[in-house]
């Protein structure tokens, strides 16, 4: 590959400088080309600051493009100048999109020694954008071995920190074998690799591509960097890359050292200007001036630094060649739905793979399109930015607001395509056990819920050992907080999936049985936690809410989602529930009962016709244990012989004499529905209402026919759990309602 000429007639030299100076003028004054209107405001405030600035950058740059031969640093007071005026305006400003190319042809051209070449490069912080010509230019003097082996490595640290600056990317791709030839150089090899990764298409996956790359790795070992560019290479062509390669890697690649990332978040911040978003802006040619974060910058889709004339050109064009294969249609055209469906074969995606999450018409095409590279790319990028930006993983990390900002994004992302995403899993395994369960809670524990199941063999080691070290040593709110998340974890379990009655699987399928396995190994965790914690807070009505709320999922789940799995709750949440002082927490513990009742008679039916769902069968000890708690309730509810008659081994089942050492009167009935602390309370309402001149309430009255008013009574304050479960368990009762149904039709 030849070096492009850079020597130029002093006429062809004038005209570049006033060209220069023109728009280095119209940065100023405007704060950069493509976004004159959005910082004019900002940038007035400061234009006296900035004259001094300016004038002082455009003489650097004049004088630098000037130098022709070797220049020492060393008592050279005028370089020194100017290198000090182009690094206090990359600091203060960033450097207009003209500046690049002076400065990395200067940088890389060999004129001065690496102690001027390291200043400048590490001065290339951008304030809006890096022209992909300039960036071209400065890869073409890599040819030539003018700077030294240092330089270059830093100068592909650089490449690689501002890739997402860069306006446009096709000229970069055309030269992607060049970069690939620098693999054989073992210093330079992990970072080509990492802007290999970045630049790689399908057409770029060659066999002699992948030769080398086998050819490296054996010669190297397993190294990270080369593993990550074959995975991306065996989506693009499997049949080609025929090793095993690790399904995940927890790191692909280092990130590049360097000032650039912390300075181009400070001249972001500085130069922050309001600026209103609407979705065609969002989708369309406007470049974002706030970016507080890395992740942030990446959020967004970058706008071609182009005129806009230009792309509206290329608007028209692709019209025209609307269904044409050989034409990529780019996302910052894509603004309607229409456009998607008409062009979902011929996207190209950006190269900030964070833009994806916030855009609906990407995740839609994600949705349709089981792209393996999209999510290769959008695993790596995630899995970096999570390990970076982790606020209690990085000492020197306090911006935990932002941080919680994008892992909103990325839940909302997880919902809108109804899965989680492998790096969110991997970051909660890694930095659980290190979290102190108050930095960002809402967020872990709602990326919590979307925990893939796929991966659920290690899910005992690395979510449910860290997460009950918390929960028991945390607040009755966190407690709570973790139920719902860990219901809202099963539910999204059996919503992605849900198994057909007519499916194929049979019992014998380990896919299905690890489901089952899964599941039940969560309702177990759920079910011990939940009893410990009830001991440790007092049975609190308000943590009982949540944990029976958890088996209302629990109860259903042959019947609504098809799994042939119940697990009834333990005594230590029955118990509780069912002595409850809250009427709201019975009621729930009665509907639960009833949703039970109605699946294992679903399930018991099937059996009988031999209607099997995947052959698999409760268990006895299901049957038992439902039917023990059954006549708990009924004797606690209806009989008043719960202490007599209750079966379960940790039930309310007392020796008479001991009953008789508590002297409480009336204890048989101490539980009934009109005794029962829970039910006291309508039992009161109830007789004010039959008896008003009664002062004293005598509930003995309630029997009989007042018996069945009370229940009407009951029935019409909203309990409805306890209503279906007493018209299901109780005989009397089912068969009054059944003939007041028929007679109802009749």
């Amino acid at each position: 590959m030849k070096r492009r000429q850079s020597s130029r007639t002093p006429k062809q030299s004038l005209q570049v400088r006033r060209k220069s100076q023109t728009d280095l003028s119209a940065w100023r004054k405007g704060g950069g080309i493509d976004s004159e209107k959005g910082l004019q405001n900002h940038q007035s405030a400061n234009d006296q600051k900035y004259d001094s600035q300016e004038g002082s950058l455009e003489q650097a740059l004049s004088y630098l493009e000037k130098v022709q031969d070797c220049v020492a640093l060393k008592k050279n007071t005028l370089l020194q100048k100017h290198l000090d005026a182009v690094e206090s305006t990359a600091l203060q400003q960033g450097l207009p999109p003209e500046g690049f190319e002076i400065l990395l042809n200067v940088a890389l051209s060999g004129k001065f020694a690496d102690t001027v070449n390291t200043r400048l490069l590490k001065s290339l912080i951008p304030a809006s954008v890096i022209p992909e010509n300039s960036v071209v230019t400065a890869v073409s003097w890599l040819c030539v071995s003018k700077c030294s082996g240092n330089i270059q490595l830093l100068f592909l640290k650089w490449l690689i920190t501002v890739f997402d600056f860069i306006d446009q990317k096709e000229q970069l791709h055309a030269i992607y074998g060049f970069f690939f030839s620098f693999l054989q150089d073992e210093k330079m090899c992990p970072y080509v690799c990492h802007l290999l990764y970045l630049l790689t298409r399908k057409e770029n996956v060659k066999p002699f591509r992948i030769r080398m790359l086998l050819d490296l790795q054996a010669k190297m070992g397993m190294q990270s960097h080369l593993q990550a560019l074959l995975s991306l290479y065996k989506v693009f062509c499997p049949e080609q890359v025929t090793i095993t390669l690790p399904a995940k890697m927890k790191t692909f690649f280092k990130n590049p050292e360097g000032p650039w990332k912390a300075a181009i978040t400070a001249v972001r911040q500085r130069n922050q200007g309001p600026s209103p978003m609407s979705q065609a802006v969002f989708l369309g040619t406007y470049q974002p001036q706030s970016r507080k974060r890395k992740w942030n910058a990446q959020l967004v889709i970058p706008a071609s630094s182009r005129n806009t004339n230009y792309l509206e050109e290329d608007r028209q064009k692709s019209h025209v060649c609307l269904y044409s294969t050989n034409r990529s249609f780019p996302v910052e055209q894509l603004q309607t739905f229409p456009q998607l469906l008409q062009n979902i074969h011929h996207l190209e995606f950006p190269s900030q793979m964070g833009s994806v999450l916030t855009n609906p018409l990407l995740l839609h095409y994600m949705n349709c399109v089981k792209d393996e590279s999209i999510y290769l790319r959008l695993y790596y990028w995630m899995g970096q930015m999570l390990q970076e930006e982790c606020t209690w993983s990085m000492v020197d990390n306090t911006c935990e607001e932002e941080f919680k900002s994008f892992l909103e994004t990325v839940y909302k992302s997880e919902c809108f395509l109804q899965e989680g995403f492998p790096a969110c899993e991997e970051f909660l395994y890694k930095t659980l056990p290190l979290w102190d369960g108050f930095c960002c809670r809402s967020q872990i524990l709602k990326l919590m819920s979307w925990i893939p199941l796929n991966s659920a063999s290690d899910i005992k080691s690395y979510l449910y050992d860290p997460l009950a070290q918390l929960f028991f040593t945390s607040s009755i709110y966190f407690k709570c907080s973790v139920i719902e998340s860990l219901k809202e974890l099963l539910q999204n379990w059996l919503n992605c999936n849900m198994i057909q009655v007519d499916s194929e699987l049979s019992s014998s399928n380990s896919t299905f049985s690890g489901l089952v396995n899964v599941v039940a190994g969560l309702v177990r965790f759920v079910g011990w936690i939940s009893t410990a914690a009830l001991h440790l807070e007092n049975n609190s009505t308000f943590l009982l809410y949540f944990i029976l709320d958890f088996y209302g999922t629990v109860c259903d789940m042959y019947l609504k989602y098809n799994l042939p799995l119940l697990i009834m709750p333990p005594p230590g949440v029955f118990y509780p529930a069912l002595l409850s002082m809250d009427s709201v927490n019975l009621n729930q513990l009665c509907y639960i009962m009833y949703r039970y009742r109605t699946n294992l008679v679903a399930a018991k039916k099937n059996e009988l016709s031999k209607k099997k769902i995947l052959q698999f069968k409760f268990s006895s000890r299901t049957y038992q244990e439902y039917n023990q708690y059954i006549i708990a309730m009924v004797g606690c509810l209806w009989t008043s012989s719960a202490f007599q008659k209750d079966t379960h081994p940790q039930g309310l089942c007392m020796d008479d004499k001991l009953l008789s050492k508590t002297a409480v009167k009336e204890l048989k009935t101490s539980f009934n529905i009109v005794y029962h602390p829970a039910m006291m309370g309508y039992s009161v309402q109830f007789l004010q209402q039959i008896c008003p001149d009664d002062t004293i309430f005598n509930f003995k009255l309630i029997k009989g026919k007042k018996w069945d008013w009370y229940l009407e009574y009951l029935y019409s304050q909203g309990l409805e759990g306890l209503k279906v479960f007493i018209e299901s368990s109780i005989s009397r009762v089912s068969q009054a309602s059944r003939s007041k149904a028929e007679n109802e039709e009749a």
